[in-house]
């Protein structure tokens, strides 16, 4: 995702658009679209600010079942991300193996590899990796 324009080029155009120029007169002058001069002078007329929005910071929905999830992995630590989902289900909270995934990873746990499964026979029957705490990352 590219940078947003600095906040000077953005008070700039705000402040030609305040003092008579049309937006579209501003964006050509100060070479930015017409509708980044059309946002800017929306949102300052709206807020008064023309500071960019904050970027990213996405929350996960499991993060609200955050104890719960904990909690399970805990006392069925050798479940599979199928069976987490389906254990999930069971308790009303919707998720999806991804999800599910990217949950474990946020908190260092990672699913411990059995190396008799891996060296098993191929129609053998296994059993399930356990999930394990990891390092935890910087």
């Amino acid at each position: 995702m590219p940078k947003p324009y600095s906040q000077d080029l953005r008070a700039r155009v705000v402040a030609a658009v305040a003092g008579g120029l049309s937006r579209h007169a501003a964006a050509k002058h100060f070479k930015v679209s017409a509708s980044s001069a059309i946002r800017w002078a929306q949102r300052w007329q709206e807020t008064g600010e023309v500071a960019a929005k904050p970027t990213g910071g996405s929350t996960s929905p499991l993060a609200k079942h955050e104890a719960e999830l904990l909690r399970l992995v805990e006392e069925k630590p050798d479940l599979t991300l199928d069976e987490f989902c389906a254990a999930l289900k069971e308790r009303k909270i919707a998720t999806s193996r991804v999800s599910l995934h990217r949950f474990f990873v946020r908190h260092a746990l990672r699913f411990k590899k059995n190396a008799r499964q891996r060296a098993g026979a191929p129609r053998r029957g296994g059993s399930a990796r356990t999930v394990a705490a990891g390092p935890t990352r910087p």
